[in-house]
């Protein structure tokens, strides 16, 4: 960093008289150039240091441990966040006013002290301007006391908040593997083409956005959107523990799948670019710092979090650049006003949405009927030993349940089917809306048409049936071989049916320029009229002189 004279040296004779001053340094240079080299060296004295430090007030003090805590040096935005502002005043107004006598922050008293400057430093993410003492006057500092050091401020993964009360964990909610059984569904929903609406009970709204992007990040789809045959078969098959391990630590190691474009009611706009991956990094080190079988409070989390590190996710602590649009009002949410809609939300949804659904983190909430968005509580789950470090998985659920066939064609597979059946009895059927324990399908000669058309064989079912359906109903086994010898047998459609008075009527109907309109005949005085068509043949009626009506319309 630089060193005294560098950051005193394009400072005016006013501002170096206040140095000065505050110094008790006689300064009778006629000009800044003449000044600084002698205020400078005056600074410098380890004594006048030791003596103008413990005569700071004690916020200044503060302030300043926590500039050396973080090795001298802060950026702009976050220790003015911390410690207030530094007022823009012009050389003219300043020599006028004083504001160093009558500081309005910490920050402003160490400025006109000398004892920060400030300055762009280049960073790993370019330029960014911080608050910094420098480097000559930094050892010269007496020690700062403990307790003077700002929890949170070594920047090594601190503990951030404190044990939850008992009205935060009052409800609690522990991790489950449905993002499993909801990642299979939406696989098939890929391979068939369909919208898998209704297939997920009780399912949070902002889920269904993750898992949809969780098929890719986990690799689990082509570049055309589809199934990926050998890595969808890998992981429908493997066992739900790891199978649950295997999507996390992808979501983990990803730096493509943006969090941040998935937090409901926020819609990222313009060509600015956030670091998901290293987000997502430094939000898990701060939780490995957290007693492992502690419930822990989330909004103490988020106001520490805001508190010691504002810009974990903005390494420039650019709050201005980056346009975002509150769905709910329309409004942009720019400035650091918006923290807590913003970055506060991003840290509350990966820690109510994916930790939570991905089986790291259990929740608590303050009410029973309180959705686990609102969680006020969460600590580390039975299985995250198994996903953030070496420790074995605990064990899962075997996936060993058989499937129901009913006499009527109907389909229940319960949760605890092997994902990989569930996933290709899917393919043969019509989906019905699931329920909380289990999926609903139909056999119909539609859903059979489409399996036969991506390449799926009736004997393939069969073969499902007999190997994992609890018992298939001998007329659902003549139903299947006979589609399969003759195709579809019967039909049901609606139709717009007509009836009239007399045989001679419907003749001379059929005569006519409506003929086109007509289908198959019912009787002697009744017909099918193609849909649609109802009011044509009605306009043909009239000008044979017969009124007629369509029953069931005004």
């Amino acid at each position: 960093m630089p060193s005294l004279a560098q950051s005193l040296h394009s400072c005016d004779l006013g501002h170096l008289r206040i140095l000065a001053e505050h110094w008790g340094i006689e300064l009778t240079a006629p000009d800044a150039r003449t000044a600084f080299p002698r205020l400078t060296e005056a600074m410098l004295e380890p004594e006048r240091v030791a003596e103008i430090h413990a005569a700071l007030p004690d916020e200044a003090r503060r302030a300043l441990a926590a500039l050396i805590a973080h090795e001298g040096r802060l950026p702009w935005g976050q220790f003015t966040r911390a410690w207030g502002d530094v007022r823009a005043i012009g050389p003219g107004r300043r020599d006028r006013e004083r504001p160093d006598r009558h500081p309005v922050s910490a920050a402003e008293t160490l400025w006109y002290r000398g004892f920060i400057a400030r300055a762009f430093f280049e960073t790993s993410s370019g330029l960014q301007e911080f608050a910094y003492l420098p480097d000559d006057l930094l050892p010269l500092i007496p020690p700062v006391p403990e307790a003077e050091v700002q929890t949170g401020n070594s920047g090594e993964s601190p503990l951030l908040g404190r044990p939850a009360a008992p009205k935060e964990r009052a409800h609690p909610r522990p991790a489950d593997d449905r993002l499993l059984d909801h990642v299979c569904t939406l696989l098939a929903a890929r391979r068939l083409g369909i919208d898998p609406e209704g297939q997920f009970p009780d399912a949070p709204s902002a889920l269904l956005p993750f898992a949809a992007e969780l098929l890719n990040t986990a690799h689990l789809l082509t570049p055309d959107g589809l199934p990926n045959p050998d890595a969808a078969r890998a992981h429908l098959e493997s066992p739900r523990g790891a199978a649950l391990r295997q999507l996390f630590r992808a979501w983990q190691e990803s730096n493509t799948h943006n969090d941040l474009h998935l937090v409901p009611h926020l819609q990222p706009e313009g060509e600015w670019r956030n670091d998901p991956l290293g987000t997502r990094r430094f939000l898990l080190g701060l939780l490995a710092a957290l007693p492992g079988d502690t419930w822990w409070s989330l909004p103490a989390f988020l106001a520490d979090l805001r508190r010691d590190f504002p810009d974990f996710q903005r390494p420039l602590g650019d709050y201005d650049s980056w346009f975002i649009r509150d769905t709910r009002s329309g409004e942009f949410l720019r400035g650091f006003e918006h923290w807590d809609a913003v970055d506060g939300a991003l840290i509350r949804y990966l820690i109510t949405g994916p930790l939570h659904w991905l089986g790291v983190l259990d929740l608590a909430t303050p009410e029973a009927d309180s959705p686990p968005e609102a969680a006020a509580a969460f600590r580390f789950s039975r299985w995250a030993g198994g996903f953030l470090g070496s420790a074995a998985l605990p064990e899962f659920p075997a996936e060993e349940a058989p499937f129901h066939v009913r006499s009527d064609a109907r389909v229940g597979v319960p949760l605890l089917v092997p994902r990989a059946v569930r996933y290709q009895v899917a393919r043969f059927c019509h989906w019905d809306p699931a329920t909380r324990h289990e999926y609903r399908y139909r056999l119909t000669p539609a859903s059979l048409e489409r399996a036969r058309g991506q390449g799926l064989e009736i004997r393939h079912l069969q073969t499902l049936l007999a190997r994992h359906a609890r018992r298939v109903p001998p007329n659902i086994v003549k139903a299947l071989d006979r589609w399969a010898q003759r195709g579809t047998e019967a039909r049901l459609q609606p139709a717009l049916v007509l009836r009239l008075g007399s045989p001679e009527l419907l003749q001379a109907l059929r005569k006519s320029r409506a003929a086109r309109f007509l289908g198959d005949p019912l009787g002697p005085t009744t017909i099918i009229v193609h849909p649609g068509a109802g009011e044509k043949v009605l306009a043909a009626l009239a000008e044979m002189g017969c009124l007629g009506e369509i029953l069931g319309e005004p």
